[in-house]
C-alpha cells in the first residue's frame, strides 16, 4: 500500500465517477480503465471484450475504488482530465485533447493525420493521464 493511502493529506477529486460509468458503458472495450489509469487492463479488455464480458460486470463494483486510486495517483490542476479524457474517447482522431492541453503542433499532425494514423491514438490512451498530471505540476510550479 503507497504512503498516499496513510497520509491525511487531502485528495483531490482528479477523476469523475460519473463519467468513469459512462465509460463503463463502452467498458467491454476498455474506456472506463484507462480513464482510471489501468492502462495493462484497459487493453487486455479490449482485446478480450471485457475480459469475456464477466470483468466488465465486476467492474460495475470495482469502479469507485478504482476512482479513489485515481484520485489519489494523478495531480489535479488547471487541465481536467475529465474533459481531456472525453475529448480523446469520442473526438482524438482530431487530435482536440491535445489542442485542450496546449499541445498545438501535435494537435494539428492529429488534426490532419486521423490521430497520426490512430497510432498516436493508442499512446495516449496509454499515456494521458500522466500527461496531464505532469502538465498540472508544471503550471503549478
Amino acid at each position: 500500500m503507497s504512503s498516499a493511502h496513510n497520509s491525511p493529506a487531502r485528495v483531490d477529486d482528479t477523476h469523475s465517477l460519473a463519467v468513469a460509468y459512462v465509460l463503463w458503458l463502452f467498458g467491454f472495450m476498455g474506456a472506463h480503465r484507462f480513464y482510471l489509469g489501468r492502462p495493462i487492463s484497459g487493453t487486455l479488455y479490449f482485446f478480450t471484450l471485457g475480459l469475456f464480458l464477466i470483468g466488465w460486470i465486476v467492474d460495475l463494483f470495482l469502479m469507485p475504488m478504482m476512482e479513489r486510486d485515481a484520485d489519489f495517483r494523478y495531480r489535479s490542476g488547471a487541465t481536467s482530465y475529465t474533459v481531456a479524457w472525453v475529448l480523446l474517447t469520442f473526438l482524438g482522431v482530431f487530435g482536440l485533447h491535445r489542442f485542450y492541453m496546449g499541445k498545438w503542433v501535435t494537435g494539428v499532425i492529429y488534426l490532419f493525420t486521423g490521430g497520426f494514423f490512430l497510432l498516436g491514438l493508442i499512446y495516449d490512451y496509454w499515456t494521458l493521464n500522466r500527461q496531464i498530471s505532469e502538465r498540472n505540476a508544471m503550471l503549478f510550479s
